[in-house]
């Protein structure tokens, strides 16, 4: 038996761009372990894995190389592309994902997915141990939220700069560490980059979740509830980011690369 399997790109309008993420589209829910192995066999950031409900929702849960996740943005843009984009679902109705961070949503928005997360915001914190040493920066702010660290530099060119040391930031207790910072081109309001070495992923290049809490953290500084974000990873990515009380729309395109079909 075949299980068929998708690589997309998101939050970006260019192959080999954004960040990647496996989809694999399931007749039901197989053991834990079978999931776990086929992320760990993909090796990206993210794979995706979704069933259909009879009432045409989904259940959609997301797993790095080593752990299964609470909510991942990428991913959840990607698989709604590849639903899409196979014919899995009508393109012009909104999908609706049932996940372990509650239902979300994608719906069509021009050439754009928007996806409707909820807020993670984040409140200021202590420095733990091994942070900006790992980062090998100086912090204008350091915030936290359920899942990562959110470390405000002084700079673009910070951010761009950052080459961490992934051995002490494992130690940090946390799922990500979200570097940020003002943008230094007019086109954009804020870049950022982000880590994950406690699970698996050393630097996500496009870290949709990550922006549920970066929106309402620069909501706040810039006086705006529409922002454009850039992370200023290697491969780089564009998320259109719009803050509505407790929830956060991401929208961003995304480019199907590999069509193909498990075999184990």
């Amino acid at each position: 038996m075949s299980v068929p399997l998708f690589v997309v790109d998101a939050f970006t309008d260019r192959p080999f761009g954004g960040n990647p993420a496996a989809v694999c589209p399931l007749a039901h829910w197989p053991r834990q372990d079978w999931l776990q192995a086929v992320a760990a066999e993909m090796n990206l950031s993210e794979t995706a894995f979704v069933v259909e409900r009879p009432d045409g929702s989904f259940d959609l849960r997301w797993f790095t190389p080593d752990v299964e996740v609470t909510l991942c943005g990428h991913a959840t843009l990607a698989t709604a592309h590849a639903l899409w984009k196979t014919g899995r679902a009508n393109i012009d109705a909104p999908l609706a994902f049932h996940t372990l961070s509650g239902l979300l949503t994608a719906r069509r928005r021009g050439d754009e997915i928007e996806l409707n997360f909820p807020v993670e915001a984040a409140s200021p914190a202590p420095v733990p141990e091994h942070l900006l040493e790992g980062l090998g920066v100086a912090a204008v702010s350091v915030h936290r939220n359920r899942f990562d660290y959110l470390v405000e530099v002084a700079d673009e060119q910070t951010v761009r700069d950052l080459r961490p040391d992934f051995t002490r930031l494992r130690r940090v207790e946390t799922r990500g560490i979200t570097v940020t910072s003002r943008s230094d081109d007019a086109r954009f309001d804020f870049v950022s980059r982000f880590f994950a070495p406690a699970v698996g992923v050393d630097e996500d290049p496009v870290c949709g979740s990550s922006h549920c809490c970066l929106g309402p953290f620069w909501q706040e500084r810039l006086g705006k509830s529409e922002l454009l974000a850039h992370q200023i990873s290697q491969r780089g990515g564009v998320l259109r980011v719009t803050c509505a009380g407790d929830r956060v729309r991401l929208a961003g395109r995304a480019v199907l690369v590999t069509k193909g079909e498990l075999f184990a």
